[in-house]
C-alpha cells in the first residue's frame, strides 16, 4: 500500500477508516465522549495525516484515539500490545546510525517517525498510554530523550514489567529485536 505520495486511494481511505473505526469501537475507553463522526470528519479533511496513521498501521502500531483537545484535534498513539513489530531493530537517531561502523540497523526511530510524519512518545506521553492497558510487557519503546543525555550518548527507553512502568538508558546506535518505538499524532 505505500506509494510515492502521502495520499491514499479512495478505496485504500475507505478500507483503513473502517479498520479505525472497528478499534475505536472495541476501545471506547480509550476515548470517552468522543463520537466515531467527529473523528471521521476530522481525518476525511487531512488526508495526510490519515496516511500518516495508515503508516503507522501498516508497521504494527495499531493507532487510535486517547485523547482530544478544546480546539477540535485528536490524538492518536501507537495501541498495539507490543512494539509496533514493523518499527524494532533500529537505533534512536541518524547520528546514532551514522556512528555505528559495523552491523548497521536499517534506519533509527527519530528518522522513521520524521517519514512517517508522526512524533515519537515522550515519557509523559508513555505513561499516558500505560493508564489505558498494559503496553511493552514484552518489548520496550525508544521514547523522546532530553538533549543533555543525548548530548552525552544516551537515548531512553520504556517497557512495562511487574506492572510498573520503566524508563531505562542505553546508547544511542544500540538496537534490539525487542526494541522499536511507538508514535503520537494529532489530527
Amino acid at each position: 500500500m505505500k506509494t510515492g505520495k502521502k495520499s491514499l486511494s479512495p478505496e485504500q481511505q475507505s478500507q483503513f477508516l473502517e479498520i479505525l473505526k472497528s478499534r475505536f469501537e472495541k476501545n471506547r475507553k480509550r476515548h470517552e465522549g468522543v463520537t466515531w463522526d467527529q473523528v471521521q470528519t476530522k481525518l476525511e479533511a487531512n488526508p495526510e495525516k490519515l496516511w500518516s496513521l495508515q503508516e503507522m498501521e501498516r508497521t504494527g502500531g495499531e493507532p487510535d484515539v486517547v485523547g482530544h483537545g478544546q480546539t477540535g484535534e485528536f490524538t492518536f498513539y501507537d495501541c498495539s500490545a507490543e512494539s509496533p513489530s514493523g518499527r524494532r531493530s533500529l537505533c534512536y537517531d541518524q547520528e546514532a546510525l551514522e556512528s555505528r561502523k559495523q552491523h548497521k540497523p536499517e534506519s533509527s526511530a527519530l528518522a522513521m517517525a520524521a517519514a512517517m510524519g508522526i512524533e515519537i512518545l515522550t515519557e509523559a506521553q508513555y505513561r499516558e498510554l500505560q493508564k489505558l492497558g498494559a503496553f511493552d510487557t514484552k518489548t520496550s519503546s525508544w521514547i523522546e530523550t532530553p538533549t543533555k543525555i543525548r548530548r552525552l550518548g544516551g537515548a531512553l527507553f520504556c517497557d512495562r514489567r511487574y506492572d510498573t512502568v520503566f524508563v531505562y538508558h542505553n546508547g544511542a546506535e544500540s538496537y534490539y529485536a525487542a526494541r522499536g518505538f511507538r508514535g503520537s499524532l494529532r489530527v
